[in-house]
């Protein structure tokens, strides 16, 4: 058997065009193709990143349930959170919890919101 450390040693002074004749070569005398399992790799390794690599951007912040003696703290900050909504509107969407207060909302919209709310005495989710 040959000495491996020695092939090694010899392999790594090839330069480029050399190592690639030799992979040539090698292929030729084998019957096989380098290119192929790289291909498969990259396929697979690229199909399982992809979900890793989505990142969300829009979050929901849902109310979730609200004590009944904090109501009235809980629908002014859903008044604060959701710019525009009437007192009839804040009073109707926290008695219908659980109901989303903000959808689509940056990260940095959803933490503020789930703060206020949080702070008033209600439980709520971001999703």
């Amino acid at each position: 058997m040959a000495d491996i450390s020695a092939i090694v040693e010899q392999l790594g002074k090839l330069t480029v065009l050399e190592t690639a004749d030799l992979v040539k070569q090698l292929e030729e005398a084998w019957g096989v193709s380098a290119a192929a399992p790289v291909a498969v790799a990259a396929a697979g390794g690229g199909g399982a990143a992809a979900p890793e690599a989505e990142v969300k951007t829009a979050f929901d912040v849902v109310l979730v349930s609200v004590p009944a003696d904090k109501k009235i703290s809980i629908i002014k900050a859903v008044r604060e959170v959701k710019a525009g909504l009437g007192l009839a509107e804040a009073k109707k969407l926290v008695e219908e919890a659980p109901k989303a207060v903000l959808e689509g909302a940056t990260q940095a919209e959803a933490d503020a919101g789930k703060k206020k709310l949080e702070d008033a005495g209600a439980k709520v989710e971001i999703k």
